[in-house]
């Protein structure tokens, strides 16, 4: 779940000023962990510790407020309504990564970011949006080829990986729905060589560039196993003591290794 967590604060500084390349600065003094990060490690906590993912989610929601979470996300979590408000933005794919690590069949991932998801993005298409991606990362832990993750997700979810990042990117804008993000986060991966590159090139689409580096970071720690060690120190130094504690205890519980 850390290379969620990188990708997340490398791309917090081009959420609003997007940069479309993949040389650019990796880190920089306002790079920050932001709502991504926030609730992965919500989501985190949660499967850790049995909690309920609304209870979860409000606490952490409360307790990080300034975050940059979407408007109706944080009207929801700072009230009392329990049930979803219909959302279909890719909050419910940006925090689901700890689920395809932590389950075992590609049935209790689907059905665990199911749940994740519908607390508070019920609609149909923020359901899918975390269910693909949590079953790229399970795929992708699984050792599973590019081919066959992209072949499942394109069948199952009926999302469209046939486009190329350089047709993609000279006119994607900012688009936080899950179905126009969360198939460009999966196509950065494929393009990808390693987990530097998938992050780079997930950033250098534009857009949510935070929220697609965090999906993209996620699959591309799973799969390749490793994450530089520049940028698991740049990251972790960026973290508090609560959320590296929760990582701590994550990876020691589902054996995750690199970080």
């Amino acid at each position: 779940m850390l290379g969620a967590i990188a990708g997340d604060i490398i791309g917090s500084i081009y959420e609003w000023n997007n940069i479309k390349r993949t040389d650019f600065e990796l880190f920089s003094s306002k790079s920050r962990f932001t709502d991504d990060t926030v609730m992965t490690v919500a989501v985190a906590d949660a499967i850790l510790n049995n909690k309920g993912y609304v209870t979860v989610f409000k606490e952490y929601g409360r307790k990080y407020p300034d975050a940059g979470y979407g408007g109706a996300f944080k009207k929801w979590f700072m009230s009392d309504d329990m049930t979803g408000y219909g959302s279909f933005g890719n909050g419910s794919a940006m925090r689901v990564s700890p689920v395809g690590f932590a389950f075992n069949t590609i049935e209790e991932v689907l059905e665990e970011a199911k749940k994740s998801a519908e607390v508070s993005h019920n609609h149909r298409e923020g359901i899918k949006g975390a269910q693909a991606a949590a079953s790229a990362v399970f795929f992708a832990r699984q050792g599973r080829s590019k081919k066959e993750i992209k072949e499942y997700i394109q069948e199952y979810f009926g999302y469209n990986l046939e486009r190329t990042l350089d047709e993609i990117r000279p006119h994607y804008k900012f688009d936080v729905t899950c179905q126009g993000s969360v198939p460009e986060a999966i196509i950065a991966f494929l393009e990808s060589e390693d987990f530097e590159d998938a992050v780079r090139k997930a950033v250098s689409l534009g857009g949510d560039s935070d929220t697609i580096a965090c999906i993209a970071g996620a699959i591309a720690q799973a799969f390749y196993g490793e994450i530089p060690k520049e940028i698991i120190k740049n990251t972790r130094k960026r973290l508090n003591i609560e959320f590296l504690h929760v990582i701590e205890e994550f990876n020691g519980r589902f054996g995750i290794e690199c970080c």
